[in-house]
């Protein structure tokens, strides 16, 4: 039985400073100082940053929200079905992972070619704050491909 693979865009360094950058240019546009964090596909970190004045609490639940929008492939939030939140899921998720995945909103996964490369995770301010600089962030990297 033949195996086959398929070609996987994968995300630099280069390209995860074009999201930061992104993202910076966002939370400073907003006057709010925010932990951003960049991964890869697997959810391995590639950037980190905590911009001055944001909470160094703030800085593990950045990361948490990137790695969570990698793995699954999705933006962080809770479980829904049939648009009511699921709490069981949502709390089984968080347990069943250790904690790796969060219902907390603020992580978009980054796509190049269709493909999911990555994920950025944004923390500190309110969770729309927080979903509106990862969505410059990856807007970033979509305008850094073309």
């Amino acid at each position: 039985m033949a195996k086959f693979t398929e070609d996987q865009p994968k995300l630099t360094l280069e390209g995860a400073l074009q999201v930061m950058a992104g993202a910076e240019h966002r939370a400073t546009e907003i006057g709010v100082p925010m932990n951003i964090a960049i991964v890869d596909d697997g959810g391995h970190m590639v950037a980190f940053v905590r911009m001055d004045g944001a909470k160094i609490s703030s800085a593990e639940i950045a990361m948490v929200k990137a790695h969570s929008a990698a793995i699954r492939r999705q933006p962080t939030g809770p479980y829904t079905e049939n648009g009511q939140m699921n709490l069981v899921v949502t709390l089984g998720l968080m347990v069943g992972s250790k904690g790796r995945q969060t219902p907390l909103r603020g992580g978009i996964p980054l796509y190049a070619n269709g493909k999911c490369v990555g994920a950025i995770g944004v923390s500190n301010g309110t969770e729309e704050q927080d979903t509106d600089v990862a969505l410059a962030g990856a807007a970033a990297l979509e305008s850094f491909e073309s």
